[in-house]
């Protein structure tokens, strides 16, 4: 009697032990899938997610400004544009995607040294990023991390 109730209970240990484990299976399978979807929408907001900013260049003899101005064939290959002999002040908004940073590069060429520039990135009214620079070539670039990556 001592063996057959032994055998009983190992049976039902065992059933309960393959039900459990494949209920746990069938957990991991889920959870898998739920995060293989949170992935795909955090790689996909990376990627794709559009965001503005606004450059802003003021100074004094400031003959150039180069800028992301999106649009270019990824993150690390942006589309850049020049303005030349820019009016200052000078302000220019952009839209750009997921990871791709802003970037403004404001150049002065002055002999006599009062080259002066400042740029400031501004994304939803707060600066993000502000750089200046003074002397006979003066540069003040700015660059910020991607918005959409922080």
């Amino acid at each position: 009697m001592n063996r057959i109730s032994r055998s009983v209970a190992s049976v039902l240990v065992t059933g309960g032990l393959v039900l459990g484990l494949g209920a746990c299976s069938a957990i991991a399978e889920q959870t898998e899938k739920e995060v293989t979807k949170e992935v795909d929408k955090a790689v996909d907001k990376a990627v794709n997610e559009e965001y503005e900013v606004t450059y802003e260049v003021t100074g004094e003899k400031i003959k150039s400004i180069e800028f992301n101005a999106g649009g270019g064939k990824s993150a690390m290959d942006p589309k850049l544009e020049t303005v030349e002999n820019p009016a200052l002040p000078w302000k220019k908004t952009v839209k750009l995607r997921g990871v791709e940073p802003p970037s403004v590069a404001p150049n002065a060429l002055d002999v006599a040294g009062d080259g002066k520039v400042t740029c400031k990135i501004i994304y939803k009214g707060k600066a993000i990023a502000e750089e200046s620079g003074s002397g006979y070539a003066a540069a003040g670039g700015c660059v910020a991390v991607s918005p959409i990556a922080s």
